[in-house]
């Protein structure tokens, strides 16, 4: 017998654990699976102290989420427990982001903290409770061919979160499920409201869990006042236009508050922390044509690298054809038409269409950028 969720067991003795984060995502599914039958603990992760966060401010694993899980666990009558692990996500993903401010690049926080507390330090507590698997509200779809699991993008691209997940192990994601995969947002709200759950309404979280209101600035300065150097503004050729008040005020492709005056419109280009500067110019010099990445996960078949093949280098940007060139541990990407405003830091994610869809192959953290004017 296999059960909806390909185990070869009865559902009702089919063990699931549920990263339940207080959103009407994980609450659905954890809902789904009590209604299947399964036998349903709910855990949701304690990441950060809190107390100090803004009231408007719309989060993820903040306290009223937690609280939120605690009860739509009790209205489902499932376990429920909390992991706390705020000096795992300090030291892993807070410090991290930091420290890719501070050298100048554009951190994805939220892919470090899948790869490190939820899916390495969860899914091993999952497996400790001798769970079947470890089911997550995440928009991704999943298919398996015999003992070899693989990752689609969701049927809803708009709500697609396959490029956070690209650091998935292939061993995590033989383990994992993702029953919303093939469903529309405005579906999941209905079988909340279906499941009377308190959290049917409640809207998506916008802000980075540590960062409200997506304040980047006084976080650093919280953690690291001594970021906040000035330093110089220069031109394309080295002249000098202006001055900083400290690089991490500034992201690639930048257009406001550069405080430069100029006929043309000036973006930033460039940030350069070794030398504590910052380069803007016109807006053709953000077009980027090479990424050279590092820190590489590989889910997909050699051979399907053979081909011209799909990269997202943003969560909600497009997917740029691009031919990949593998060196050791390391990779290096031509994209085909050209990009504008990529930045040290973020995630480059390899995808290849197939009859299922796009299928995630993995991909890299981004280290070095070539485009028309210059290299970072």
């Amino acid at each position: 017998m296999i059960n909806s969720l390909g185990i070869k067991k009865p559902t009702k003795e089919t063990k699931v654990v549920v990263a339940m984060s207080g959103g009407v995502d994980s609450s659905v599914v954890a809902g789904l699976m009590k209604e299947e039958g399964y036998d349903v603990t709910g855990i949701t992760l304690k990441l950060y102290d809190d107390s100090k966060a803004p009231k408007e401010s719309r989060q993820c694993c903040a306290g009223q989420d937690i609280l939120d899980a605690k009860r739509v666990s009790e209205h489902l009558n499932i376990d429920h427990k909390i992991l706390f692990y705020q000096k795992k996500f300090k030291e892993e993903v807070i410090d991290s982001f930091i420290d890719s401010y501070v050298a100048g690049e554009t951190p994805i926080p939220c892919v470090q903290c899948n790869q490190t507390v939820k899916f390495r330090d969860l899914f091993k507590y999952a497996k400790e409770l001798n769970a079947d698997a470890l089911v997550t509200g995440h928009y991704v779809t999943r298919l398996q061919n015999n003992s070899k699991a693989s990752m689609y993008r969701a049927k809803d691209e708009n709500r697609d979160q396959s490029y956070f997940l690209f650091s998935t192990t292939q061993e995590q994601l033989n383990y994992l499920r993702f029953p919303l995969g093939e469903i529309e947002k405005q579906e999941t709200r209905n079988i909340a409201n279906k499941l009377s759950l308190n959290v049917a309404d409640k809207p998506d979280s916008q802000d980075i869990c540590f960062v409200p209101n997506g304040d980047y600035s006084s976080i650093i300065k919280k953690f690291r006042p001594e970021s906040f150097k000035t330093g110089d503004i220069l031109d394309l050729t080295g002249k000098k236009l202006g001055q900083h008040e400290g690089i991490i005020n500034y992201t690639i492709g930048q257009r406001k508050g550069i405080k430069i005056s100029s006929t043309d419109p000036l973006y930033v280009v460039n940030i350069n922390s070794d030398t504590n500067t910052i380069i803007v110019g016109p807006k053709e010099s953000l077009i980027v044509q090479y990424l050279q990445l590092r820190d590489l996960n590989i889910l997909g078949f050699e051979k399907e690298f053979d081909q011209h093949i799909s990269i997202k280098v943003r969560s909600t940007g497009k997917l740029l054809k691009a031919k990949v060139d593998f060196k050791n541990k390391f990779a290096n990407i031509e994209i085909i038409e050209g990009e504008a405003g990529i930045s040290p830091g973020q995630a480059c994610v390899f995808y290849s269409k197939d009859d299922h869809g796009d299928k995630l192959l993995g991909g890299g953290w981004i280290y070095k950028t070539t485009n028309k004017n210059l290299s970072t």
